[in-house]
């Protein structure tokens, strides 16, 4: 059996937890990682691809336990599936997990809140998520849902689009020049400083009991953000209450 790591997760939406020793979230990088190999799909796919997918993950991730500490969780859109994945990654010995397609759940508010919300509610107590590729803007409520932690490999990502990420919107620099003539390598660091200011500005929130307060200020900055918060709040206001102080 492979070791875990040292985690206390905040388990569950604005609590302070740690892994390795740290508060959550965190950033994680990938060359810091030992991700274990997994079978990765499109969101919009078929059952029975999604199915596949699942089955291979599975047998990779169970391959590759002594050398690896953190899976992946495929399934597409379809839930079931994804928590069917986590109980299997959980039985075979990870407690650390990285949500995949992360990048079209941000384009989806009610398929976001319904696959965190549904893994959060049947993970173990040491497990925690990290979600890869968000925007800065949705940091706060991934949190509120219950996200332990944020792949920084996102600001190598937006810096090749020419997009700069800040706490309240991302900048596409070709229409809008912030920074003119800015280097790629210098446009990934000034996103994951913003990361890392993000970061920091949530574990004060939740110090001061005040992330949601936070959280809604953050809503009006994409659509997105509010209909996700929107459907939060409308559907799984016990799972809030459960874990969070609203005020």
């Amino acid at each position: 059996m492979k070791k875990k790591f040292e985690i206390k997760s905040h388990d569950g939406p604005g609590r302070i937890g740690k892994v390795e020793g740290e508060l959550t979230p965190k950033l994680f990088f990938k060359k810091d990682m030992k991700i274990a190999p997994n079978q990765g799909s499109a969101y919009n796919v078929d059952r029975e691809i999604a199915e596949f997918n699942v089955r291979e993950t599975l047998r990779l991730a169970k391959e590759n336990t002594e050398e690896c500490d953190i899976a992946v969780i495929q399934g597409s859109k379809y839930i079931d599936l994804r928590v069917e994945c986590l109980e299997k990654l959980e039985e075979i010995g990870y407690n650390g997990f990285i949500i995949a397609n992360g990048d079209a759940l941000l384009t989806n508010p009610k398929e976001l809140v319904e696959v965190i919300v549904s893994l959060k509610k049947q993970a173990k107590k040491d497990s925690y998520f990290i979600f890869p590729f968000t925007e800065i803007s949705f940091m706060p409520i991934l949190t509120y849902m219950g996200i332990d932690g944020f792949l920084a490999d996102s600001a190598n990502y937006y810096s090749h689009l020419n997009v700069l990420q800040t706490p309240t919107k991302a900048y596409d620099l070709n229409s809008y020049p912030i920074y003119e003539d800015i280097a790629q390598k210098e446009l990934e660091n000034k996103n994951i400083e913003n990361m890392e200011f993000t970061i920091r500005e949530i574990h004060a929130h939740m110090k001061n009991k005040s992330l949601r307060n936070l959280v809604e200020e953050r809503s009006g900055t994409t659509p997105q953000n509010i209909s996700t918060l929107k459907i939060l709040d409308r559907n799984h206001m016990d799972y809030l209450l459960e874990y969070t102080q609203l005020f």
